[in-house]
């Protein structure tokens, strides 16, 4: 049996004290919360600290996870890797501690929209699903499976 290969991924639901959330704007996914590709080596704390520092300039710190989520969809590999088959992300809530904001090689845009306005702005239909598990989140952590291409389609959805 050949061992699969999975992209793990990390995102940071970051809240201030006022109930704002951070968001950036991407150059190909438009508005979103911060976060990206674990590092081979990193740790999923420090990974998730750093791509929204990269991406916002914003220090965090990590407070509590939320969701877990899988696109079971293929993905364009990297590395001599063909295809990767599932790529599994990990949501966390975060509290600013630092830093100012500003924008990245990835990011147009960063800055804080009130909680009750971030789906207003936020299009990714996945990203969208993640947030509305922040927004639901009752202490269980949220499960999903879903496929991003052709088109976004949720395939299960339960807490753990």
């Amino acid at each position: 049996m050949i061992m699969p290969t999975h992209i793990v991924a990390v995102g940071g639901i970051t809240e201030d004290e006022y109930g704002n959330i951070l968001l950036v704007k991407t150059h190909n996914s438009g508005w979103v919360f911060p976060g990206g590709q674990v590092e081979e080596g990193e740790n999923l704390i420090d990974a998730l600290t750093r791509e929204i520092k990269e991406e916002s300039g914003i220090d965090v710190e990590v407070s509590y996870l939320i969701g877990i989520y899988s696109n079971t969809g293929k993905h364009k590999g990297y590395n001599g890797v063909k295809v990767v088959p599932t790529k599994v992300m990990m949501d966390y809530v975060c509290k600013p501690i630092g830093g100012e904001l500003c924008t990245s090689e990835e990011t147009s845009e960063s800055c804080w929209v009130s909680k009750d306005k971030v789906l207003d702005m936020i299009e990714t239909p996945a990203i969208r699903e993640r947030y509305q598990a922040y927004l639901n989140f009752n202490g269980s952590v949220n499960y999903m499976e879903y496929v991003t291409r052709p088109e976004f389609r949720l395939k299960m959805k339960r807490y753990v």
